[in-house]
C-alpha cells in the first residue's frame, strides 16, 4: 500500500472502530481480551498511539474479522511508523500541518476555499519567495520552496486526485511580489486549471451571497478506503498558527453544504479562466 504512515494509522483505527461496534463489543471487554486500559482502546480508536501487530491480531480475531480482512488490518499496521520522515527540508512543515501533509498526499478528492492568498498548491515558485520573503528575513526559504513544489507533485503523479479550488477575488487581486510576479501566477492558474482533474473558479466580488460564507478557508479532504477499510472525510480548517482536524459526520456535512453554496455562486470554470487571464494582463 502507497499510503503515508498516518493516514494508515487513521485507516487502521477507523476499522477496528467500525469492526467492534459491528460485533457489539464494549470497549472494555476488547481491554479484558488484549489485558490493558480501556484508555488505550480509546486511543488506539483516536489514532492517538499506534498498535502493535499482535494486538491488530488479538482484536481481529476478537471481532470476527475474516481471515482476508484481518490480513489488510495487519498491512496497515506494519507500516504505522516510519522515522525521519519530517527531516531535510521537510522540517519546514509545523506539527499541526503534518497530518494534513499525509492527509493530501493519499487524498483522491480536496476541495479547497482560499480569500486572501494562492493556495500553496497552485503557488509559483517566485509567488512562494516572495510571500515569504515580504514577511522579513528567512533562513528557510530554501527548504520552504523545496517542501511546496514537493506537494505540488500530486498534479503530475500517476494516481492523481481530483482537486478543485474556490479563490476569493480577493487572491487574485492582493498583490504579491509585485505585478510581474502576479503575472506568471495568474497565467500558471490559468494553465493549471486546464488540467483534467483539476478545477479552479472564481468568487468575484459582486457574487450573490452572503458575506459570512465568504470568510471561511477550508479544505475538504476525501482519502479513499484501503483495502477493507472504510475512507476518511476530514474538514481542515486552519488559522494563524494552529489547525483543526474535524471528521465529525455533522462538521463534514455542514462544511460541505457550504462548499456547494459558495460553488453555487463563483464562476463556473471557463468563466473563472477567462477572469484569470484578463486580470493578468492588468497586470502589465
Amino acid at each position: 500500500m502507497a499510503t503515508t504512515p498516518t493516514v494508515r494509522r487513521l485507516l487502521l483505527s477507523n476499522e477496528l472502530k467500525r469492526l467492534r461496534e459491528q460485533a457489539g463489543i464494549d470497549p472494555d471487554k476488547a481491554a479484558r481480551h488484549l489485558g490493558c486500559r480501556t484508555s488505550k482502546i480509546s486511543r488506539i480508536e483516536l489514532a492517538q498511539s499506534s498498535i502493535q501487530a499482535g494486538d491488530v491480531k488479538l482484536l481481529s480475531e476478537l471481532y470476527g474479522a475474516e481471515t482476508d480482512h484481518a490480513e489488510v488490518l495487519l498491512d496497515l499496521a506494519r507500516g504505522q511508523n516510519q522515522r525521519g520522515r519530517w527531516a531535510g527540508y521537510r522540517a519546514v512543515y509545523p506539527d499541526w500541518f503534518r497530518l494534513f501533509v499525509d492527509l493530501e498526499r493519499d487524498a483522491a478528492a480536496l476541495k479547497s476555499v482560499e480569500v486572501e492568498v494562492i493556495p500553496g498548491l497552485l503557488q509559483t515558485e517566485n509567488y512562494i519567495q516572495a510571500l515569504f520573503e515580504n514577511g522579513g528575513a528567512d533562513d528557510n526559504l530554501e527548504n520552504r520552496v523545496l517542501a511546496r513544489k514537493e506537494r505540488q507533485s500530486i498534479f503530475t503523479r500517476n494516481d492523481r486526485p481530483q482537486l478543485s479550488f474556490i479563490l476569493s477575488e480577493s487572491c487574485v487581486r492582493r498583490n504579491i511580489g509585485g505585478p510581474a510576479v502576479m503575472r506568471e501566477q495568474l497565467l500558471h492558474l490559468v494553465e493549471i486549471a486546464r488540467l483534467r482533474n483539476v478545477q479552479i473558479q472564481v468568487l468575484p466580488f459582486e457574487a450573490r451571497t452572503y458575506a459570512g460564507q465568504v470568510a471561511y478557508r477550508f479544505t475538504l479532504v476525501n482519502v479513499p478506503a484501503s483495502g477493507v477499510s472504510s475512507p476518511l472525510d476530514f474538514v481542515y480548517v486552519e488559522s494563524h498558527d494552529d489547525a483543526r482536524y474535524l471528521d465529525a459526520h455533522d462538521a463534514v456535512s455542514s462544511y460541505g453544504a457550504l462548499w456547494g453554496r459558495l460553488q453555487a455562486a463563483a464562476l463556473g470554470p471557463v468563466e473563472s479562466r477567462e477572469f484569470l487571464a484578463e486580470a493578468a494582463e492588468q497586470m502589465g
